[in-house]
């Protein structure tokens, strides 16, 4: 875990990229960036054949840059930008050409759509428990009575907590873990039915129907369409 004065973006281009910060894991498909703004303590894990950039930007550069970490989508524009800000001198010209790239990036990633590709971590030391073993056997299909049973917690009380401090049911929290891993396994090129097997699931099918209605489209098209930049 580290920090930095400055507000930081990591985009990346090819390969995954997880971000533990707060109570929060993202993990973050090419053609996307995680935000993370100034003194936020943070760790980055990247996954596989990576080709990532970070971007350090001053606090009060520009306003409408979020506050909080997130995950934002990266149009064409914006990453061709970003790759073009990394040949850029420290010091650059501010009222030079690279002066007015860097005041056009601001803008662009000041409007940049924010993703839902976020984990919630709880404060609650036995949920966090359960999320550690969850991200390490994501295929494990317990129910949060299975889980009440092997820590020995009532499970409507760590279902009461995990709603307090997440807002979501079991399930969906649990999914959201799924959907987050089955983006990292896939651009790396395992096949949905692979990927849907080791998330527990009875086949490629039902795996591609709860993909879909989180996310609106299934697994392949959602993918394919961040890789060509479309959005």
């Amino acid at each position: 875990m580290h920090e930095h004065r400055k507000d930081e973006l990591v985009l990346t281009l090819r390969g995954i990229v997880r971000l533990e910060a707060g109570h929060g894991v993202w993990i973050v498909p090419p053609r996307c960036a995680v935000w993370i703004p100034g003194r936020v303590p943070h760790s980055v894990t990247v996954v596989g054949d990576v080709e990532m950039y970070c971007l350090f930007v001053e606090p009060d550069a520009a306003s409408g840059l979020p506050r909080h970490c997130c995950a934002l989508s990266i149009s064409p524009l914006l990453a061709n930008l970003l790759v073009h800000a990394t040949h850029m001198p420290v010091m650059y010209d501010v009222d030079g050409a690279d002066g007015r790239i860097a005041t056009v990036l601001l803008d662009q990633l000041s409007t940049a759509p924010v993703e839902e590709l976020r984990f919630p971590m709880p404060v609650d030391a036995r949920l966090r428990r359960i999320a550690s073993a969850m991200m390490a056997n994501p295929s494990d299909r317990a129910t949060i009575d299975d889980w009440g049973r092997r820590i020995a917690v009532a499970p409507r009380t760590l279902t009461r907590i995990l709603q307090r401090e997440t807002g979501m049911s079991f399930g969906r929290w649990r999914q959201q873990l799924h959907i987050l891993i089955a983006l990292q396994r896939l651009d790396q090129g395992a096949s949905v039915q692979a990927v849907a097997l080791d998330l527990g699931y009875e086949g490629a099918s039902a795996f591609v129907t709860m993909f879909r209605k989180a996310l609106g489209k299934p697994p392949a098209r959602y993918l394919a369409e961040r890789r060509i930049g479309v959005h």
